[in-house]
Parts: C-alpha cells; sequence; structure tokens
C-alpha cells in the first residue's frame, strides 16, 4: 500500500472539486468521492443568494474558461455584473457544469472511513470497495463543523432547536414563531427567509446594531474612481486595507504569530449581511440587539428563552423553536470518516483545526485539509469559494512533489501564476458565501 500511487479527494464541493482539477494537470493518479455540491444542494437553504459578488465566486481550474461567467455564457445568458447576487440554485447548477467538464470521473459514492495502513491509507467507501491510498485530501465542507451551542442540545434532542445547517427549505416553519440566534448572513438572510415563508422571526443578536456591507459603487470593481480604489482598496472579499491584506497574502498569513492570526480570523467580516439583504430585514421582524441567550427549557411544547440585555437588564422570550445561527467551528475531532486514531496523530490549534504545511500538508504525512479546514492556519480567505485559486493549485503541487512527478515544478509555476491573475481579477466586493 504504501507504492500505491493513488490520491484520494474527499468531498466533491467547490474545494473538492477545484483539487482534483488541478492534480488533472500532473500525472498523479487520483479517485475523486462525493456527491457534487451536496453541501450547497441539501443544507443551504431554497431562495438564499450568495453573499460573494459573481467576479468572487468562480471555481479555480488549471485552465481558462471554467468561470462562473463562462457558465453563464454557455448556458445563453447575459453576463452580470457584481450587483447580481447569485441564486443558490444557480450556483449549484455551475458547480455541477464544472465537474461535469473537468472531473468526469467523479464517482459518487461516500467515504466511510479513512484510516492510517502499511505506510499510506485504507480509505473504505460505502459501495463496499477499499481503496489504497498514499495521499488523502480532505474536502468534506463545513457541515460536520456546525456550531450547536450546548446549551440548545436539550431542545435539539426535542425538535424544538436546530442549526441553519439543518434546513434546504425554510417553509416548514410556516405559522410557527422562530427565534434566529445570530447577526451575520446565515442569521438575517434565514429570518428574511422565514418571513417571507410565512413564519414569524425574532432575531437575537449579541452586536450591537446589525450591520450591512455597502453596495457596490460600480457595477464592475474596475470602474471605481482611482481615489476610491487608493483609500480602499478592491479584493476578493471587498474594499479595504485589511481585506486586501488577508485576500492577497495568505501564505503570508500563515506566518503570523498565533494570536495575531486569531485575531483577524475573528475580526476580519464579522457578523454583517449583504448590502441587498437590508431590505428585507430592517421592519419586517423585530430585532433584539445586544441580547444574550442565558437559559432555554421546553415549556409546554414550546420553547421559553431567558435573555440578558444592556444594562444587566433580563426578559423572556417565548417561540416555538430556535435555529441557531452560530456558524461553524473547525475541529478534527468532529470529521466522522477519519478514524479516530488518525485524528489524535493530526497536530491542531487550540480549537481544534489542524496545522498545515504551506501545501496543506497536515503533520501526518499524506494527510491535506483544504477548504474551512485551512482557514486558521491561512485566513479568511479560506472560507469562501474565492479561496479556491489558493488552495487547489498549491495543495496539487504539494501533493506532485511529494511523489516526484516531474511537472510537479509547471504545476506549482502555474499555481502562481493563476494567484497572480486571481488577484488582479477579484476585484471584488464579496463577503462570505452564508
Amino acid at each position: 500500500m504504501a507504492q500505491d500511487p493513488t490520491v484520494v479527494v474527499v468531498g466533491a464541493g467547490p474545494f473538492g472539486l477545484a483539487t482534483t482539477a488541478w492534480l488533472g494537470a500532473t500525472d498523479v493518479a487520483t479517485r475523486v468521492f462525493g456527491e457534487p455540491m451536496e453541501t450547497w444542494r441539501t443544507h443551504m437553504p431554497e431562495g438564499m443568494f450568495l453573499k460573494s459578488v459573481p467576479t468572487a465566486s468562480s471555481i479555480s481550474a488549471p485552465g481558462d474558461g471554467h468561470r462562473f461567467a463562462d457558465f453563464r455564457a454557455a448556458r445563453g445568458l447575459p453576463p452580470v455584473g457584481d450587483t447580481y447576487p447569485i441564486p443558490v440554485e444557480e450556483f449549484v447548477a455551475y458547480g455541477h457544469w464544472f465537474q461535469e467538464r473537468l472531473v468526469p470521473d467523479l464517482e459518487r459514492t461516500a467515504v466511510r472511513e479513512v484510516r492510517r495502513a502499511d505506510g499510506g491509507f485504507a480509505v473504505s467507501l460505502a459501495s463496499g470497495e477499499e481503496v489504497a491510498a498514499r495521499a488523502v485530501v480532505v474536502a468534506t465542507g463545513l457541515v460536520a463543523y456546525a456550531h450547536r451551542p450546548a446549551g440548545l442540545a436539550p431542545l435539539a434532542a426535542a425538535g424544538l432547536a436546530s442549526h441553519t445547517c439543518d434546513h434546504p427549505d425554510l417553509a416548514v416553519f410556516a405559522g410557527r414563531r422562530v427565534a434566529v440566534v445570530g447577526a451575520g448572513q446565515s442569521a438575517l438572510e434565514s429570518a428574511a427567509l422565514l418571513h417571507e415563508a410565512g413564519a414569524q422571526p425574532v432575531v437575537i443578536a449579541r452586536t450591537r446594531a446589525l450591520l450591512f456591507g455597502d453596495p457596490p459603487e460600480a457595477d464592475r470593481p474596475a470602474d471605481r474612481s482611482w481615489p476610491e480604489r487608493l483609500r480602499k482598496p478592491s479584493s476578493a472579499l471587498g474594499p479595504g486595507w485589511s481585506l486586501f491584506a488577508v485576500s492577497r497574502g495568505p501564505a503570508a498569513y500563515r506566518r503570523l504569530p498565533r494570536p495575531v492570526r486569531a485575531h483577524f480570523l475573528r475580526t476580519v467580516l464579522g457578523p454583517s449581511g449583504a448590502w441587498w439583504l437590508r431590505d428585507r430585514v430592517d421592519g419586517h421582524f423585530p430585532v433584539l440587539c445586544a441580547r444574550r441567550l442565558v437559559a432555554a427549557r421546553q415549556e409546554d411544547g414550546a420553547v421559553r428563552l431567558a435573555l440578558a440585555g444592556p444594562a444587566g437588564s433580563r426578559g423572556v422570550l417565548h417561540t416555538d423553536h430556535v435555529l441557531a445561527a452560530t456558524g461553524y467551528q473547525v475541529d478534527v475531532e468532529r470529521i466522522p470518516v477519519l478514524e479516530p486514531a488518525l485524528r489524535a496523530s493530526v497536530r491542531t490549534w487550540t480549537g481544534g483545526a489542524p496545522v498545515l504545511s504551506y501545501g496543506f500538508e497536515s503533520s501526518v504525512p499524506g494527510l491535506y485539509f483544504t477548504g474551512l479546514a485551512a482557514a486558521p492556519t491561512f485566513g479568511p480567505l479560506l472560507r469562501f469559494v474565492h479561496g479556491t485559486t489558493f488552495a487547489a493549485p498549491r495543495v496539487a503541487a504539494s501533493v506532485a512533489a511529494s511523489d516526484g512527478v516531474a511537472d510537479a515544478a509547471s504545476v506549482a509555476a502555474s499555481a502562481s501564476a493563476s494567484a497572480s491573475a486571481s488577484a488582479s481579477a477579484s476585484t471584488s466586493y464579496g463577503g462570505g458565501e452564508r
């Protein structure tokens, strides 16, 4: 098994597809497993729009002709600018189009377990097959990392609380009271969708006021005035020097002191809604700002929430369901496909995220992580689809180099060229997808 040339990619979302596409530019034998765009299709609510703008929503590929704009052109759709919010259904269709063109050998079966074996890895599939691999790239998406507040566990067990990733259709709450906990895009868009579906949402936010992004100054970032571009340089994550820095410099971000990295990861692109969401939120349903959930219990088939407010004030809110829009926290221990002994072998940052090399390799030789799992090492860019432009070519180059593949250097050069082109082209105003 140690001599087996196969590399396995676990997951077929944007990061898994991009990584496989770049590995296709090498001579490395690769197998990729999973349902294409499964998280986006089954864990994002119907009616959702991406917060990222079109120029920052393309999946990275080693050649031209595979961007979101190319997908629209291939479908006979007109070009769109950055004032166009992308419907999740359209983005899923784009992902399928990308997969059909660049990852046609995707195997639509689930990985059940990855374990160490004979100097490499054994990958057990739902089909019953066991694959020997010299390297494994974990691109399993974000659902496993959903942060579910411990205080809501009894309510969740009773069906009275859930996480936003649990609901592809929020219309199931029509006619019911729903307390939405959070102040970010997921919370605010979920509340808007609940309201529009006939539910009665109430947002509970720790922030003193809701924040929304500013609308683009132009439909294309290149049309911004020079003074404005100097004052707030454009980047894949939005205009501004801090966003410019973390968007253009994920490799440098990795070398920052750990407390500085943690600060940026926590504060850059903090909780806020997209600019186009404000009109669907303001005045449509109650928003309780500067409130903290301190206790929750079941009461007569419903939920009683105890809230702490400003200056030590206390309050009670009665609702039928609690929807936690509380984001995601990376923790290797929560990746079910990795056997316990393998998880325990991975060196992690405080909190459980894997410590990664420049090539996205963990402390376990041959085990790579990409996507959200890489954000604590490389920064906020890895929370977004645009992060594939940095991650995918580097993972492919690292895997190829470790195998002694002759064209590893050319892949690395292509990665550098891709990053430079992406940096020039991705002058967008986006935030996160959700």
